[in-house]
């Protein structure tokens, strides 16, 4: 009787889970059974498995083969476990060394030819293979993500039977391990932006300290062309954010382009979208946009076209950066520490306020469509700030008046940010309440002109606070170490927008 035993993982969001394969050849009715909570997929794999092999020039064992899968407990799914499995019958029937393949972990999906397809969630692997100092096998297609873990000796196969032959002459084919690719963001130019001083001042504000804005104005005023320019302005990547970038990006469905390591995400899915579609979920739990823009920009444009109950779903990942998908079979923890920038227009029609009397809304028209967005989640944002229409002489004047480059402003960005790392190791959006007393010092003049604001305004507790971390980072651009009055009066002017006929709250 002949027993292999074949190490792999399995997805459970961004954990990779060690899985046991272990493959069992007896005499009996010929069949080939797989247990331990296999979904459809992996019970898929035997007929894909069985072509694979015969198609490889290998025999496929003429024997009753038992595939267990352990932990028992623990579900399996993705076609990530054909290679283990298919590598696990071929050494249980002596036709390949079984040596080999205890020093390693395998992961890959078997078309009918044999042909080695890339698999999801190839980096959360590695860096668990890493952890655990073997080696990891797995298809060429994956090579290059996987390579991002450090210290991992990847081997690289395109298909079974050239892999078999490898594992036979004792010459497994060790990826060679490049540099990690430098991406530069061909960013749009904030400079395009023609006039908008004010949007652009919040902008870069918003960039300083990680905080969520909210731009209102009328239709072509320029709100998605700010929005896009966001990126472009933000500090580099960490090597610990780009890691865990790369993993979101490699569980999210499509893989990770290594290309486009070390750039911050920019998600800005359409008002259509759904809760599941925003926050993740599904049967097998999957990252909705909030967690593919982790550490980057998550652009809501038309917000009060969204279903108010999917809006409601922010609240909670805005203040704590993470998700929790729970599902009967299991929970997954999605990480959800991403920048929100929205945009509305004033009123349904979108030009409440124009001059020339365009708008035809009511007041009530106006008032429901505003009512879209309910306060506890415009409490949470923290630059709420009006897009005027664009000045015809603005447009007419060209790249004389097109303003300062998105290299000075992000200069500026990091520098802020380089203060914020140093005082608390985080930027200012991110301090907790008592960081919030202990390093967003104000003056009196500057506490008197905020309490004022509170009473006036009717602010909440967590407005206050806000108000505070936004004044913070308003004085860290200016390279101030004590909040001011004029810091205290530029936050609180962010929280009521000017330009809006009526009571914005």
């Amino acid at each position: 009787m002949g027993l292999a035993t074949v190490y792999s993982r399995a997805q459970n969001g961004l954990l990779a889970d060690l899985v046991i394969v272990e493959v069992h050849l007896a005499p009996g009715l010929p069949g080939l059974a797989i247990v331990g909570l296999p979904e459809a997929a992996v019970r898929e794999s035997r007929d894909r498995v069985r072509a694979a092999i015969t198609n490889s020039g290998y025999q496929f064992p003429n024997r009753r083969i038992t595939v267990n899968l352990a932990p028992a407990d623990l579900p399996k799914e993705g076609g990530r476990f054909d290679l283990p499995i298919a590598l696990g019958i071929l050494a249980a029937s002596e036709q390949i060394p079984a040596s080999a393949l205890a020093t390693m972990e395998v992961l890959g999906e078997l078309s009918l030819t044999g042909e080695l397809r890339p698999v999801r969630g190839a980096l959360p692997a590695a860096l668990k293979c890493a952890a655990s100092g073997r080696r990891l096998l797995l298809p060429a297609a994956n090579a290059a993500e996987a390579n991002l873990a450090r210290n991992l000796e990847i081997i690289a196969a395109a298909d079974l039977g050239t892999l078999c032959g490898d594992l036979h002459r004792e010459e497994l084919k060790v990826f060679t391990p490049s540099a990690t690719p430098l991406s530069i963001r061909d960013a749009p130019e904030l400079a395009d932006v023609r006039g908008q001083y004010q949007p652009k001042r919040a902008l870069e504000i918003a960039a300083a300290g990680q905080h969520s804005m909210l731009m209102i104005g009328p239709p072509g005023s320029g709100k998605s062309m700010l929005a896009a320019r966001l990126p472009g302005l933000l500090p580099p990547l960490t090597e610990v954010e780009s890691i865990e970038v790369a993993a979101v990006s490699s569980i999210g469905g499509g893989g990770f382009d290594p290309g486009q390591w070390g750039l911050r995400p920019y998600r800005a899915p359409h008002h259509t979208a759904s809760g599941v579609a925003l926050v993740g979920g599904g049967a097998t739990p999957r990252p909705g946009e909030i967690t593919l823009a982790h550490h980057g920009v998550l652009f809501l444009d038309e917000l009060p076209e969204f279903e108010r109950p999917v809006l409601e779903v922010l609240r909670e990942p805005l203040e704590s950066g993470h998700i929790t998908i729970s599902r009967a079979a299991r929970q997954v923890d999605f990480p959800a520490r991403f920048q929100l920038i929205a945009a509305m227009n004033p009123c349904p029609c979108g030009y409440l306020g124009d001059s020339t009397g365009r708008c035809r809304c009511t007041p009530d028209q106006v008032l429901r469509y505003r009512s879209k967005i309910s306060g506890p989640l415009l409490d949470r944002i923290d630059l709420q700030v009006f897009v005027p229409k664009v000045d015809v002489g603005a447009l007419s004047a060209g790249a004389s008046a097109s303003g300062e480059t998105s290299r000075d402003v992000r200069a500026r960005v990091c520098a802020a940010r380089a203060r914020q790392q140093q005082r608390a190791g985080k930027p200012n959006a991110l301090l907790s309440v008592s960081e919030v007393e202990r390093d967003c010092r104000a003056n009196d003049e500057a506490r008197a002109l905020l309490n004022q604001a509170m009473t006036k305004m009717r602010l909440s507790a967590r407005a206050f606070h806000r108000v505070l971390k936004l004044a913070r980072s308003i004085a860290d651009l200016a390279g101030i170490d004590v909040i001011g009055v004029a810091q205290i009066a530029e936050a609180i002017r962010y929280r009521q927008p000017e330009g809006l006929d009526g009571s914005w709250h």
